[in-house]
């Protein structure tokens, strides 16, 4: 395991996820089949409920494929993965961040294999490698949910920029997911620190870490919090925004004017599993074009060429608004990163 999990062993336990994991290895696993070269393990950090959307496209695409499904936060399952690597568990990794597979890339825990039908995604969506180690499926950028309701009663405004967050107006009022743990929470502190540089990243969090009344491990649970009122302001993304305001939550979805962070999930075959041709017939349906159809329901950017968002939620220009993302330098500096931020505001 790498110095910064062992550094965070007091925030994600080796018991806590032994037991987190069993539980969750008990709940999604499909059933049992005879032919047991077709059952494989994922280890996933999509949404739950939008991984019901895909594991219905997979059943119907592919009903032989058996699969037992293992759900947890990014954070969660990069700390899994890595404590498993010299004894793999997983036979594949499904919808993950980037940064965190290409830690995983860095450690050489990923299998090389071109996917049919890679040719049809994005070229920034897969591997570059003449042998692609992971394959793109989405991207999800930063948003904030705002509780309009209860900023009326605090007669405040709805923040529009970064900046605006750190006003001692909304001191307590936010809630932020936490980078260790959270996909989300880490590309907000990447997107900070190519925004605003270095020193005026750290000196930004500072400010904003005055107005933070909890850091959680969910990058949706904010906006969750926020359309119950359990929070005024939520730093999330825009997925859980839409769909919470459409359901009649009282929120204002603001992508802030300075630009966006963003993440790519991803997808990989782990180094060392006894499923191989499984695991790839698994890899070929998450490039293809009604995978991606699925994803399209939930984002607004898909790695397939042919495939458009199908939310009318999200802003026509809203690529345009996102930072010039470094992916390798992310996950190079994660660690750092992440070892810096929990020093300066994990309590």
């Amino acid at each position: 395991m790498s110095q910064y999990f062992k550094a965070h062993h007091k925030a994600i336990s080796t018991i806590a996820i032994s037991i987190a994991f069993a539980c969750l290895s008990v709940a999604c696993t499909t059933s049992s089949s005879s032919n047991d070269a077709e059952q494989i393990t994922v280890y996933t950090a999509v949404e739950a409920d939008q991984l019901k959307r895909y594991q219905w496209q997979l059943r119907k695409d592919h009903p032989e494929l058996k699969i037992k499904w293992v759900r947890d936060s990014t954070g969660v399952i990069t700390a899994k993965l890595l404590a498993e690597r010299k004894n793999p568990q997983a036979d594949v990794v499904m919808g993950l961040a980037l940064t965190s597979l290409l830690v995983m890339e860095k450690n050489d825990m990923l299998a090389a294999y071109r996917p049919k039908g890679i040719e049809q995604l994005k070229p920034e969506f897969y591997s570059q490698k003449a042998q692609p180690t992971w394959t793109g499926m989405t991207a999800w950028e930063s948003a904030v949910c705002v509780n309009t309701v209860e900023l009326a009663k605090k007669k405040l405004p709805v923040p529009q920029t970064w900046q605006d967050l750190v006003q001692p107006m909304y001191k307590g009022l936010i809630v932020m997911p936490n980078p260790a743990s959270s996909g989300t929470g880490y590309f907000d502190v990447t997107a900070w620190l190519q925004i605003f540089g270095e020193q005026g990243a750290w000196q930004y969090m500072q400010a904003l870490d005055h107005n933070i009344s909890q850091y959680v491990h969910s990058g949706s649970k904010p906006c969750k919090m926020a359309a119950q009122g359990e929070a005024v302001i939520g730093i999330s993304f825009g997925y859980p925004g839409f769909k919470l305001k459409s359901r009649g939550a009282p929120l204002e979805i603001v992508y802030p004017k300075e630009g966006l962070g963003w993440e790519m999930e991803a997808s990989a075959i782990l180094k060392g599993t006894q499923k191989r041709k499984s695991a790839e017939k698994f890899i070929d349906w998450t490039v293809s074009q009604t995978a991606n159809q699925a994803y399209a329901q939930n984002f607004s950017m898909v790695a397939h060429q042919h495939v458009q968002s199908q939310n009318s939620d999200f802003p026509a220009n809203l690529s345009s608004q996102l930072v010039k993302n470094d992916f390798y330098w992310a996950a190079e500096q994660r660690e750092n990163i992440l070892k810096q931020w929990s020093a300066k505001f994990e309590k």
